[in-house]
């Protein structure tokens, strides 16, 4: 159920739904809007019915919503959710490309990748302190020292950092030096990490994984939001599939599924999409027309010795190439790609 309420509605008239949510064992979620606030009901078991609302003073309408992932839903909110990062804004028109190695492994690695990625554009740095990987005996991150290393980057350059937090144990850590918190696909339903970032006011990257459906990834977003962190990224980065020429499927229809059915915004991850290194920039191409509102991409100043995902890492210099591809394909569509000055 979502509450409208009428644009000159008090914050009385607010607080007088919300006590009534309360009482009947509910929670109630503000939701603005560009000109009234709505508020979202969950932790009821059925339907709610709605007249005991519509009568409330202040209250437009009271309006049933069909799917289970309430807040994230655009039938809640349906103004796109953007982002304010410091100076910069993520959704919308703008488009934000993300860039770095998947670990970081030196200092002169992260710091030579950050100047790179950020003199060909991108405004945000990843890179991986502490790797959850397949097999315990591969490089598992610098862990804190890679977290110092990030903070370093940022401060050199003014790139925005995103990393990992693999569990529970490590977010507080995470929280503490990254400008966005990035929730692997391995980690999409570890409900008491969602649970947590959701008591962050941090922005979170929140990727699909290996074999949810697109169903399941909001669902997982609602845990995040339900707890009051509405700074929600979604990430399609490719699914497991019978296929083995790649690393997985790239499901290039989920872009514009999640766009029709959330307001949060949209991130597609073509390097773990395909895993193929010479077929990440058409990936990356294929991800901005298909309507993302940013990118999350490996570069590596040297792939063929990088200590994790070599494969699927691009160079300086096709990271260079292909973001000059990136913008023709964003001004086609009448969006831009954003950059540090």
């Amino acid at each position: 159920m979502l509450i409208v309420m009428r644009p000159d509605a008090t914050a009385q008239d607010i607080e007088r739904v919300n006590d009534e949510i309360r009482r009947r064992g509910w929670q109630p979620h503000a939701i603005s809007g560009g000109t009234r606030t709505a508020i979202g009901i969950t932790g009821n078991p059925g339907a709610v019915e709605p007249e005991p609302f519509r009568v409330l003073p202040g209250v437009a309408d009271a309006v049933p919503v069909s799917q289970p992932f309430k807040l994230v839903s655009r039938e809640v909110k349906p103004d796109d959710t953007t982002i304010q990062l410091g100076n910069l804004v993520l959704g919308g028109k703008t488009i934000h490309i993300m860039a770095g190695p998947c670990s970081v492994e030196s200092h002169e690695q992260i710091i030579g990748t950050a100047k790179a990625v950020k003199k060909s554009g991108a405004t945000m740095l990843r890179g991986g302190a502490f790797k959850p990987r397949t097999s315990p005996y591969e490089f598992q991150g610098l862990k804190g020292d890679g977290l110092a290393l990030l903070a370093e980057a940022r401060k050199e350059t003014g790139l925005r950092v995103i990393t990992e937090a693999k569990d529970t144990a490590t977010l507080a850590a995470v929280a503490e030096v990254t400008d966005i918190i990035q929730i692997g696909a391995r980690n999409m339903q570890n409900f008491s990490l969602l649970e947590a970032a959701g008591e962050l006011r941090k922005p979170i990257m929140l990727k699909r994984g290996l074999s949810a459906s697109i169903k399941e990834l909001l669902m997982a977003a609602e845990y995040i939001v339900a707890r009051g962190n509405t700074q929600v990224i979604l990430c399609e980065r490719g699914i497991r599939t019978f296929e083995t020429m790649t690393r997985n499927t790239f499901d290039l229809n989920a872009i514009p599924m999640l766009k029709a059915l959330s307001h949060l915004p949209v991130w597609a991850d073509p390097s773990h999409a395909v895993g193929v290194r010479k077929a990440v920039p058409a990936m990356m191409r294929a991800a901005i027309a298909a309507g993302a509102d940013g990118l999350i991409v490996e570069v590596h100043p040297d792939p063929p010795r990088a200590k994790s995902d070599g494969a699927q890492s691009l160079d300086f210099s096709e990271f260079d190439k292909v973001m000059a591809e990136v913008r023709a394909v964003a001004g086609a569509l009448g969006r831009d790609v954003a950059r540090l000055e």
